[in-house]
């Protein structure tokens, strides 16, 4: 039995803490700093609106603790790491965004349209863990009920005419929204979020609130894609999660499954990943631990968890955020 068990501790694999990737400056007008006030994360400038935590864009791929670009280790390690998903396209990506500003109004496609129209890259389901928010704060969750298709592509050729068409709901810390491919969407002023997407960067923008750069250019808008992949009737509202004890499943969505965990001291067993996981810790005072080792995980920090993981449990008083591929 002792043999046993060690060749079965030898051959898992254990979770691998992600250095993640920036994108800010002109990138993201709309960011500030609390990436780095907030997660201690080292952004290369103000404002940086997104911190790609695991990542498999290129340029913008997550690291090891050696260097290595998660793309690489997949290359490497394949099965063992990604599961079902060796050989194929990566998934899922995994940011933290920090909105100072407005995000601008903007919508995504869905696989098929983005695999016709965008050279065979994926669509863009996603969804928000809300972190911190201004007592008031809001995002442009969908289109006004009632709005139609003529209606709203009269309004995008007269810029700010489309904001009253659009849909509004108040947030809080906790709140959890789907926002599946064609929902018209926007991130409100001083929204700190935590957001799981399929690995696109495929963004169709309807309009920006008519900010200007310093030399006084509009980002550039796609209003004719944009109107193509938009759905009019989607207009959910949020989830919540109310920090109790123990494993909460917040989505299951066809691309992807939310986990939201809290731990009381004791320890707490994490689900085993399904494919891979991802594992944010969203407060300090976690460790990441198994049979034979452990982590300490501080606030921000995410790990990847490879299709081989060993039993995995949360130590100590904390929550984290556990994100899993689901479709194949």
């Amino acid at each position: 039995m002792k043999k046993r068990e060690e060749k079965t501790l030898k051959e898992t694999i254990a979770p691998i803490r992600m250095h993640p990737a920036f994108r800010g400056g002109k990138l993201t007008p709309w960011g500030g700093e609390r990436l780095r006030t907030v997660f201690g994360k080292g952004i290369p400038e103000v404002p940086t609106g997104e911190s790609l935590e695991i990542s498999c864009i290129p340029g913008l791929e997550s690291r090891d603790d050696a260097g290595r670009t998660l793309t690489d280790l997949i290359a490497e390690h394949g099965a063992d790491y990604v599961g079902r998903y060796a050989g194929k396209p990566f998934p899922l990506l995994l940011k933290l965004i920090d909105a100072r500003e407005p995000l601008s109004v903007q919508v995504h496609p869905d696989d098929a349209y983005a695999r016709e129209q965008e050279g065979g890259k994926l669509g863009k389901t996603e969804a928000w863990l809300i972190l911190d928010c201004p007592e008031d704060a809001e995002l442009v969750y969908g289109i006004r009920p009632g709005t139609g298709l003529e209606e709203l592509e009269k309004a995008c050729g007269q810029g700010s005419a489309v904001a009253p068409l659009l849909r509004r709901v108040r947030v809080r810390p906790g709140d959890v929204c789907n926002i599946p491919a064609g929902t018209v969407h926007a991130i409100g002023a001083g929204i700190l979020l935590y957001e799981i997407q399929q690995s696109s960067d495929v963004t169709y923008r309807f309009y920006d609130w008519d900010r200007v750069d310093a030399q006084g250019n509009r980002r550039e808008l796609h209003i004719r894609k944009a109107l193509d992949v938009t759905h009019l009737d989607f207009a959910p509202d949020p989830g919540h999660w109310d920090g109790r004890p123990g494993v909460t499943r917040m989505l299951e969505e066809p691309f992807f499954s939310l986990d939201l965990i809290r731990a009381e001291g004791e320890a707490q067993e994490l689900p085993p990943p399904q494919d891979f996981g991802f594992l944010t810790a969203l407060e300090d005072g976690l460790t990441l631990a198994w049979e034979g080792g452990e982590i300490p995980m501080t606030k921000g920090e995410s790990f990847f968890l490879p299709c081989r993981s060993p039993r995995l449990c949360l130590r100590g008083t904390g929550s984290a955020a556990l994100s899993m591929p689901r479709g194949l």
